[in-house]
């Protein structure tokens, strides 16, 4: 009994931490250089990023969380698009191509979307895994805070507001 109890307080504790760090984050690190392919078949690259306040997010049409999520992440792109902030959305290598066409189509995405049909991105972006993972990029290329699950969206905007006021 005392085993599972030490098990369960290891568990308890590394969830902590981890929550840490995802609230907190770890300071700035600068964006993997990579290719984002387009559905129109265009390419992006981390470069083309620079200059613009970027909010980055791998998801899924299968993730529940991740489509709860996309209005929020809609309508946080139309509040600030005009302000110099961009949405790049990344549909992980899993995710049927097909699904990814209808999904952005039939919710009328205004953002760019790419597939990550080989899951370099992903991987590039810190193995990504768990969706949706979203990162904020600041106009230097920095990446500033990730997310690992639905963000706080009240504190997101409060964030992106502060990197769109510097210079």
């Amino acid at each position: 009994m005392q085993i599972k109890q030490w098990l369960v307080a290891g568990a308890v504790a590394a969830c902590a931490v981890i929550g840490a760090v995802v609230v907190w984050g770890s300071g700035t690190s600068q964006a993997p250089q990579t290719t984002f392919v387009l559905l129109d078949g265009s390419q992006n690259t981390t470069a083309d990023l620079k200059g613009k306040v970027t909010l980055v997010n791998f998801w899924a049409t299968s993730c529940t969380t991740c489509v709860a999520e996309m209005p929020e992440i809609v309508a946080t792109y139309e509040k600030y698009k005009e302000q110099g902030f961009e949405t790049l959305a990344v549909a992980m290598s899993y995710d049927p191509p097909s699904y990814v066409v209808n999904f952005t189509e039939t919710r009328k995405l205004p953002f760019k979307v790419a597939i990550d049909n080989t899951g370099a991105v992903a991987k590039a972006w810190g193995d990504v895994k768990l969706t949706p993972t979203t990162y904020i990029v600041n106009k230097r290329g920095e990446i500033v805070k990730s997310y690992v699950g639905a963000p706080d969206f009240g504190e997101l905007h409060k964030l992106i507001e502060r990197l769109l006021a510097e210079a």
